[in-house]
């Protein structure tokens, strides 16, 4: 709210946040009523864990603008967009060219971004959590459960004739001593 107040009519400002005041409710909820139904957030952008010295926590960039042309918030993950340096996160030029892309884009992308409007936010009670507008893509393996069960049948199935073949040579062991 304080740079908010401080924001010339065609001011930008970009904001890093704790990702906790983008959902919680009570007063927070209250000041992103006020801040979604002035039509001051313009874009929420979700960085990646472990990125600032000294905390491992997530944070967002909230940026806002006081001279809007549309009532629609762009929701950006850009939570994959780093590269691993020792126990940290680094933004290089190119995640950064890659962010920028998009939110100067301002279109839906599958799994990277979603262009809300006022309507949608309004229904999700005002909370401006990316992962509340931007699905996560399933990255886990995907498993033919059919084929899966053929080869379970087929070891199964190996596995009784190796079984079959053990009891005979035990009956000749067995039986070739009497």
């Amino acid at each position: 709210m304080h740079s908010l107040s401080w924001l010339a009519p065609n001011g930008v400002a970009a904001i890093v946040c704790f990702p906790g005041i983008m959902y919680r409710r009570c007063a927070e909820q209250k000041i992103r009523k006020y801040q979604v139904g002035n039509n001051y957030v313009d874009c929420v952008i979700q960085l990646p864990s472990n990125l600032f010295f000294g905390t491992s926590i997530a944070t967002c960039i909230m940026v806002m603008k006081k001279g809007k042309a549309d009532n629609k918030i762009l929701f950006i993950d850009a939570s994959n967009e780093c590269v691993k340096v020792t126990n940290n996160n680094k933004l290089t030029p190119e995640n950064i060219d890659h962010i920028v892309d998009v939110f100067a884009g301002r279109e839906d992308i599958e799994y990277l971004c979603h262009l809300a409007s006022y309507d949608e936010v309004k229904e999700q009670d005002y909370n401006l959590s990316v992962s509340a507008y931007v699905e996560a893509e399933d990255t886990r393996e995907k498993i033919d459960i059919v084929k899966l069960n053929a080869e379970i049948k087929e070891i199964v199935a190996r596995e009784q004739v190796l079984r079959d073949e053990i009891d005979k040579i035990i009956a000749e062991i067995e039986g070739g001593d009497a």
